[in-house]
């Protein structure tokens, strides 16, 4: 558990722009949920397992909140690796699939219906899976497991709903 919690304080810093988050609201098994009161800005983020084969960069799926853009639980992943521009990005969760919106190392949802089916799907089953094809013609499969991401999804609009 100590070790997650350093990597994804590690990563969360790490990452530029929108992801970078100041404050911990918990890490909650393979979940994380945080806070930037400068923005303001909140999310449930996990990194994908491990990943079989060479990975460009580490993955991750969040959820976020923008409370002064109105946006609220907007499904977001970063590939292992960047994908080819004519494959698609599947999502899979629990029996369910969903085609992202992408560009080449990055998926979301394509609006606020699908965010919710998502955000409902993700509460439900016990892992996902993000598919495509890589630039060099190979699969890419990201998985994730979704034991701690409803509260860590809670902790972070909780979180949010004192910024607004």
């Amino acid at each position: 558990m100590r070790t997650l919690s350093v990597f994804l304080a590690l990563c969360v810093a790490a990452l530029p722009g929108p992801v970078a988050a100041k404050d911990s609201l918990g890490i909650f098994n393979s979940w994380g949920a945080f806070r930037d009161a400068d923005v303001p800005r909140c999310y449930a983020l996990a990194e994908s397992e491990e990943i079989r084969g060479k990975a460009e960069r580490k993955s991750y799926a969040s959820v976020g909140f923008w409370p002064k853009r109105n946006i609220r639980a907007q499904f977001h992943v970063r590939l292992s690796r960047d994908r080819s521009t004519n494959s698609r990005v599947m999502l899979g969760i629990g029996g369910r699939r969903f085609q992202l919106t992408a560009n080449r190392s990055d998926g979301w949802s394509q609006d606020r219906r699908m965010d919710a089916a998502i955000v409902a799907a993700l509460r439900s089953s016990n892992s996902m899976t993000i598919e495509s094809t890589g630039r060099d013609g190979k699969p890419i499969v990201d998985a994730y497991l979704l034991r701690g991401a409803a509260t860590a999804i809670d902790a972070a609009s909780l979180g949010c709903s004192r910024l607004q």
